[in-house]
């Protein structure tokens, strides 16, 4: 990575107050949420994130100026003065030899790699020493039994540089239709970073329910992820209105059904059932279909379907329909509104 001094663009000398400055006007402008047409911009908040990892903090700051770690936070090893043998000289594969064990006649050969420091001695006096608890002392190491017994590793644990080990989260949308939110579903959503993942959607989500990928999230300095937290938006439905777990319904039906009665066919998520009617059925009554609605998330219950029944005329009134009515007003008049006063 870029010296992060150059990357957030300030000096080293900048002031604690001039570099959280420098890092949110920096972040604001790159952040993947504001260039989501652009595949680079999640590479440079990634960037600026390990930069400010660096000199944001005052211990880690203090130890990358004075040389003792790399811009990505890793340690410089230099090697030890005043050891026997010459301390540490780069060598093909590792740090070469040193550490001439006196007495023994023997030597040691240092390197670094995947498992971390490995010492490998060969001669008398291949056993510890007070070599390992310096490397402990200094990093922070573990030291454990290396390859048969011959030798220490000190390994670097990411907790060993505080918990901004980890990468950032970043946050990201996926809408999803009602049909999926109640019967769960597997859907593509695109992150911020530019990569496409598939989704679980777990039966019963609701808007604003969140779901967190592990790991998906920006990388840290020590390469662990952050996570991927995917914010849950349910689309309206041509039909259905979501109330908790019910789902509720306009059921329209005609003047005579309301009137003399009969079986009508309900639309629920499932496939259409039939409905009975009374007779004398007025606009606005409420029917219950019983576990029609949505699951209950994490569970086996259903909500139920509420069907609010409305008297619809039909488009154009006929003669006849109009005399029928004039008939029922002048013989039977009635007063739905006597109750208001």
């Amino acid at each position: 990575m870029r010296d992060p001094y150059t990357v957030l663009g300030v000096s080293k000398t900048a002031s604690e107050a001039e570099i959280k400055s420098a890092f949110r006007k920096l972040a604001k402008k790159h952040h993947p949420d504001a260039n989501k047409n652009d595949a680079k911009a999640a590479s440079r908040f990634a960037e600026l994130n390990a930069a400010y990892e660096i000199v944001g903090d005052d211990e880690k700051r203090k130890a990358f100026d004075r040389g003792e770690i790399d811009a990505e936070g890793k340690p410089r090893f230099q090697g030890f003065a005043g050891q026997p043998g010459g301390g540490f000289h780069p060598g093909a594969g590792g740090f070469g030899q040193g550490f001439g064990q006196g007495g023994g006649g023997g030597f040691e050969s240092f390197s670094f790699g995947p498992d971390g420091f490995q010492r490998r001695s060969a001669g008398a006096g291949a056993g510890g020493s007070g070599f390992e608890d310096l490397l402990r002392g200094m990093f922070g190491g573990r030291a454990q039994p290396g390859a048969g017994g011959r030798g220490y590793s000190t390994e670097f644990e990411p907790e060993d540089f505080g918990s901004q080990a980890t990468g950032q989260d970043l946050a990201a949308s996926l809408t999803i239709s009602l049909t999926d939110a109640a019967k769960g579903a597997t859907q593509r959503v695109s992150l911020p970073t530019g990569k496409e993942i598939e989704v679980k959607i777990p039966a019963g989500i609701t808007s604003g329910q969140q779901i967190r990928l592990k790991g998906q999230g920006y990388p840290g300095p020590l390469g662990r992820n952050g996570d991927a937290i995917i914010t849950i938006t349910v689309a309206p439905h041509p039909l259905f209105k979501a109330d908790g777990n019910d789902l509720r319904l306009e059921l329209p039906i005609t003047l005579y059904e309301a009137v003399l009665g009969g079986k009508v066919r309900v639309p629920t998520l499932d496939g259409a059932v039939e409905l009975a009617i009374p007779p004398g059925t007025n606009s606005g009554r409420t029917f219950r279909l019983k576990g029609k609605g949505l699951k209950a998330k994490g569970g086996k219950t259903h909500g139920d379907l509420l069907a609010t029944v409305r008297v619809v005329l039909p488009d154009s009134v006929s003669d006849d329909l109009k005399k029928e009515i004039e008939k029922l007003r002048d013989d039977k008049p009635y007063d739905p509104r006597k109750d208001l006063g």
